[in-house]
């Protein structure tokens, strides 16, 4: 089987139709079990998106701005809506002080935010059976790939999991758009009792997946492309690390990985990644045995 399609995904991150600053307006804001989901209007971010791709906000108001790094969260869709033109939708679960403020926004609120950025996820080349692992809010940029592979006439299967049923993501969502979904949460209050790492080596080998995407934990990025390497699959794991820049100025984000040329090295988890081959990370030195 050919790998995802790696250089295409990279001549389109780095053509001049990069990245913009913009101020956006929050068109809408709304809860979604433990997550808040906000709909943002962009120019100009959405029509440069691809699925896997990322927006940094700047985060806070007055004074207290300054003191925080921004923040890197996931596109989960872009959307038209007429009048107001392409739209971006965020998941955002509020657990620290910037993901809180963010989630605390209004209809009518207004944002800095720098996007889209981040190379996005790599895509067959030919029609192959996909296997899409999503933890919780990080699951949202799974969603707009599924569209990208059954254009291709991927079959496409959906793992979903979450600590419990508020912080399970796009279970309905998914059951309307894949092949199959299994749901697996920790207190089992929603499909099986379990982790993603407990089953995803079962459920790699029953569809028998060509190539596994991943999103979620260090964790579970790291299982999933574990069991993609026992299969003989492809690997694509999207690692969500602090940021400080975004844009690859401050080297803030590095990754340890190895290179083509089996030599160890450290890059940009924002300018390089932030989806990276599951084969090629170094988990280990990232704190994941």
């Amino acid at each position: 089987m050919a790998p995802p399609d790696r250089s295409g995904a990279d001549r389109e991150v780095t053509s001049e139709r990069g990245p913009v600053h913009v101020v956006a307006e929050v068109l809408s804001a709304k809860k979604l079990g433990a997550f808040r989901h906000l709909t943002l209007v962009a120019p100009g971010v959405a029509e440069r998106y691809r699925p896997g791709n990322f927006v940094a906000v700047s985060v806070g108001d007055g004074p207290s701005r300054g003191l925080l790094a921004r923040r890197s969260f996931w596109i989960h869709r872009v959307r038209p809506t007429g009048s107001h033109g392409a739209t971006i939708e965020l998941v955002v679960e509020p657990t620290g002080v910037g993901s809180t403020w963010l989630a605390g926004l209004s209809q009518g609120d207004r944002v800095e935010l720098t996007g889209p950025l981040g190379r996005p996820f790599a895509q067959p080349k030919e029609p192959v059976t996909c296997l899409l692992v999503g933890e919780g809010y990080a699951a949202a940029p799974l969603f707009p790939l599924v569209e990208r592979l059954r254009e291709r006439f991927c079959v496409v299967t959906m793992l979903l999991g979450a600590p419990d049923e508020q912080h399970l993501f796009g279970a309905l969502e998914a059951r309307r758009s894949v092949t199959e979904v299994k749901v697996v949460t920790a207190d089992g209050s929603v499909g099986t009792k379990g982790t993603i790492a407990q089953v995803v080596g079962e459920v790699v080998q029953k569809v028998e997946a060509d190539v596994v995407y991943a999103t979620g934990s260090r964790e579970t990025l790291h299982a999933a492309a574990l069991a993609a390497e026992e299969q003989g699959a492809w690997s694509q794991t999207a690692l969500e690390v602090a940021q400080p820049c975004a844009t690859g100025l401050c080297h803030g984000c590095a990754v340890p990985v190895v290179g083509e040329d089996g030599v160890g090295r450290r890059v940009r988890a924002c300018a390089d990644g932030p989806v990276f081959r599951g084969d090629r990370v170094q988990w280990a030195e990232l704190g994941v045995s």
